[in-house]
């Protein structure tokens, strides 16, 4: 059977039939870099990468491609990194609220003067009223982040940067793309904005399900009267805003032949010009939580299929579009108020191994609401160390039974059924009394789907001082003032070194005194 993937627009199982199966182009919608990626963000990204390998796999078919892999399957995969600093109301038209970089400078400026900031990193930032230093910050922290956790597309970037390209350096591509659109007629100049007219594209709101005459307060919510009485209909979007309060600014486009003044770029267009620029005016997967799917993928979808082509638009802009939806921790929507709001980091921090997060990550069928809990992920580090321990095998001997193939491959081809193929690893191996290297083999084979085995289990860090837990880096700073606690006790000053222990502490670090003068470092 081949691949079948549910696609978001016809709201029902299709086949993935790529343009050249040999040549796939996928887009993902990367993250808002004025903070970390938390855990919901990469189940999205999981999943697309778990799709990209699937895909990549011999073992997948594809129904334009019906003898199957004959040969090397490549998937450009992109996924942009969008750093040109958007407001807090982005879903809406207007782009109304807070600039998230402002926002984000601000929390970086009272984290360090509270001592709390971001240990190792946060000195990079010299600057931190400075929004490109804020984004180059946290693009490393997501990159990082995004490699231990085995992202493909990731480790591409490090060789090919186009596979993560950055908002800020294609805001010429999204200028014309928008100085094409008023010349085709589908956009307007409204005072110090230039909008995308919904009511130019019939096929408007069959993404996510809306009709204009459900959209009363534009793109995603409230705009303010002032703007919506500029505007042609409440619904039209926004592509570029005049704004010389905006923290990041640029040269504004041509429209009507009348420079616009300086300003930045509406959401949507970034991805539409990058998407266009680097896989083309069609391609053949698009992916995004579910919480793209309107305004942003909607919005992204009218304006590309508006912009290709002569005056009629395009009718596709994307064949296939995947959007995993949420996830919960311990069941609860996650939220910093109620402490259940964890960032990866967060997690390695606490010593818990990438690829166990991974496997929690991706272990849910995406389009059920995942829930992420601490007993899940104690399991999941337990079937890692298991299937480890069986891919270490190395007596000889063949495999015998390789049925596990074909049941794991029936269960990605039917949209993806990752509870389904894991149970039929567990089964396998658990069959399996004599494990051989042609075991392991098998078991690798089915891995490079999963990306599971290969990644890099955490380690703690030893220093003179002491042990660092897994996760936690011997940031200057806590090894200096661990050796003036060492210093005051030695002096049996007990009172200097139980203050500089409650100082550490309130920094985030548990102090432990253990065997040879030394201390065990772990998250407080």
């Amino acid at each position: 059977m081949p691949l079948r993937l549910y696609n978001t627009l016809t709201r029902q199982l299709d086949p993935v039939a790529p343009a050249d199966p040999a040549s796939i182009t996928f887009y993902t919608c990367g993250p808002t870099v004025y903070d970390d990626a938390h855990i919901g963000n990469f189940r999205s990204f999981l999943a697309a990468d778990l799709l990209r390998r699937w895909l990549e796999s011999p073992l997948c078919i594809l129904e334009n491609d019906p003898q199957g892999f004959s040969g090397p399957r490549a998937v450009r995969h992109i996924m942009n990194i969008t750093d040109v600093g958007h407001m807090t109301d982005d879903d809406l038209a207007d782009g109304g609220g807070e600039d998230k970089m402002q926002a984000a400078a601000l929390r970086l400026l009272e984290q360090k003067k509270a001592g709390t900031a971001h240990t190792s990193d946060a000195a990079d930032i010299e600057n931190p009223s400075d929004p490109r230093q804020i984004a180059d910050f946290y693009t490393r922290r997501f990159i990082d982040d995004a490699r231990r956790l085995g992202l493909k597309v990731a480790h591409e970037a490090e060789t090919d940067p186009s596979r993560m390209p950055r908002a800020s350096h294609y805001v010429e591509h999204m200028k014309r793309m928008i100085e094409d659109l008023a010349g085709k007629g589908f956009a307007y100049k409204a005072r110090d904005a230039v909008y995308f007219d919904v009511q130019k594209y019939e096929s408007y709101g069959e993404l996510s399900g809306n009709t204009l005459d459900k959209l009363k307060g534009g793109a995603g919510g409230r705009v303010d009267d002032a703007h919506q009485a500029d505007k042609r209909h409440q619904a039209d979007f926004l592509l570029w805003k005049s704004d010389p309060t905006h923290l990041m600014n640029w040269p504004g486009p041509v429209i009507g032949g009348v420079p616009m003044p300086e300003g930045y770029p509406g959401w949507h267009i970034e991805c539409s010009a990058m998407a266009r620029d680097l896989l083309g005016e069609t391609i053949d997967l698009h992916s995004g939580g579910e919480d793209n799917i309107f305004p942003h993928h909607e919005c992204e979808r009218a304006q590309s299929c508006c912009a290709t082509g002569d005056q009629a638009p395009s009718d596709t802009f994307a064949r296939h579009w995947f959007h995993p939806r949420f996830l919960l921790v311990e069941g609860k929507k996650m939220s910093k108020s109620k402490g259940n709001f964890f960032t990866p980091r967060d997690l390695f921090a606490k010593g818990h191994d990438p690829a166990a997060v991974r496997l929690e990550l991706i272990k849910t069928h995406y389009r059920s609401n995942a829930n992420f809990t601490e007993q899940g992920l104690k399991d999941s580090a337990r079937t890692i160390d298991r299937w480890r321990k069986f891919a270490q095998s190395s007596q000889p001997g063949n495999a015998h039974d390789d049925s596990v193939l074909g049941r794991f491959a029936e269960a990605m081809h039917d949209d993806l059924n990752i509870a389904a193929a894991i149970g039929h690893i567990n089964t396998w191996i658990g069959a399996v009394e004599k494990p051989t290297a042609a075991h392991a083999e098998m078991l690798r084979a089915l891995d490079a789907v999963l990306g599971l085995l290969d990644l890099t289990p955490l380690a703690s860090a030893q220093t003179d001082i002491g042990v660092f837990a897994a996760g936690l880096e011997p940031d200057p700073t806590v090894i200096e003032r661990l050796v003036a606690r060492r210093e005051a006790k030695k002096a049996k000053d007990f009172a200097a070194a139980d203050a500089i222990r409650d100082e550490l502490n309130a920094m985030g670090y548990a102090i432990k005194d253990i065997a040879g003068g030394r201390v065990e470092v772990s998250p407080a």
